[in-house]
């Protein structure tokens, strides 16, 4: 196995803790091209579709690739804003906020975001980490429930770059938050400055994204970790279950995947005369393809046509101070022994005195 070139190791180097956030991805441009690279990419992922690979590739390249893309397109271009991606631009804003919070909170760490499929990548980013002297690293990926599909598939990457290293640096990863006090706290204060703003609808539907039903009976954490962020949740806004619905989004394919399914809910509500609705999707961190236009707009249309009289969608976390502040937390559990202020790192002459005192004592080194 051969590695990547290393500068020469450094005697005496201060320990250095980085922060890595990681969320999905997104394409690097509304286009058909763009797309059918980042859904090759990220459709070719066994943690995402658990289809024998020999079969899969045949479907994907010589069916999905050639007619999503375009379809996907167009989606994404509803969405797109000047700034770009809007997963992209929320995400960039949070790595710059939690850099702010922490270091107000006297913390000497590095921080940069990495997306698992497309721009920036999780090797690329680890590697100006590594450059930039970090020695302890903590990855951080923004998904409060943990699957195979999302959190597994970030450490594979995050492996898959460790095989071509020479020196690793020391990691962490904080694999789920879904329980989490700072993250519900601050789920409920946005769900109740959206009601004192708006007044409060019939119903609150709460939406994750969708796996297959398989990944339930083969041990996947995700359903019940939903389920516990929607109880949790529930009880914080004081919410009786006849107020609430669970339901998972993003359906793809023909097979079972977790129900209730959000769209038909959105039309049976409707329908059984439900004429308001709050809808938020406290698996999401930052506000995507999915939840702008599949909830806030397709979600939307299909309420509507089926008797409902208003729709709101209320906005994912993005830059709410109250979730950079219960990001900071999570942070600040998950480095606890690491050197992150300024007292945590020796200057060169301690360094200097500790090696001589060592050598009075026989060490080499």
């Amino acid at each position: 196995m051969s590695f990547r070139p290393e500068p020469a190791f450094q005697h005496g180097q201060s320990p250095q803790t980085a922060i890595l956030l990681v969320n999905l991805g997104t394409p690097d441009e509304p286009t058909p091209a763009a797309l059918r690279r980042y859904l090759g990419q990220f459709l070719s992922d066994p943690r995402v579709v658990e289809i024998p690979p020999l079969i899969w590739k045949a479907i994907l390249h010589g069916i999905i690739l050639r007619v999503r893309p375009a379809k996907s397109a167009a989606k994404y271009a509803s969405i797109w804003t000047q700034d770009g991606s809007p997963l992209r631009v929320w995400t960039e804003k949070q790595t710059k906020l939690l850099q702010g919070f922490l270091g107000e909170a006297g913390h000497r760490v590095l921080v940069r975001h990495a997306m698992r499929y497309g721009q920036p990548s999780i090797g690329q980013e680890l590697d100006a980490l590594k450059q930039a002297g970090a020695t302890r690293v903590l990855i951080v990926p923004l998904y409060p429930q943990y699957s195979g599909a999302t959190t597994a598939s970030v450490m594979d990457d995050v492996y898959r770059w460790g095989l071509t290293v020479r020196h690793l640096p020391e990691m962490r990863v904080i694999n789920r938050f879904h329980d989490d006090p700072g993250y519900i706290d601050a789920l409920a204060r946005r769900i109740e400055r959206h009601w004192l703003e708006n007044g409060r609808s019939q119903k609150l539907v709460m939406s994750f994204h969708g796996m297959p039903h398989h990944t339930l009976l083969k041990g996947d954490p995700y359903h019940c970790e939903c389920h516990k962020t929607a109880r949790l949740l529930a009880h914080r806004l004081g919410l009786a279950a006849s107020q609430y619905v669970v339901t998972f989004q993003s359906r793809f394919g023909k097979a079972k995947w977790l129900e209730p399914y959000t769209e038909p809910t959105l039309k049976q509500l409707a329908s059984d005369g439900v004429t308001s609705v709050d809808v938020v999707c406290p698996g999401f961190v930052s506000d995507c393809i999915e939840t702008l236009e599949e909830i806030a707009m397709e979600g939307r249309a299909a309420f509507l046509n089926h008797g409902g009289k208003t729709f709101n969608y209320i906005p994912c976390l993005n830059d709410d101070l109250g979730w950079i502040k219960a990001l900071t937390g999570l942070v600040e559990q998950h480095v606890q022994g690491w050197p992150t202020r300024q007292q945590d790192h020796p200057s060169s002459d301690a360094l200097e005195a500790q090696r001589s005192r060592a050598h009075s004592l026989g060490w080499r080194g």
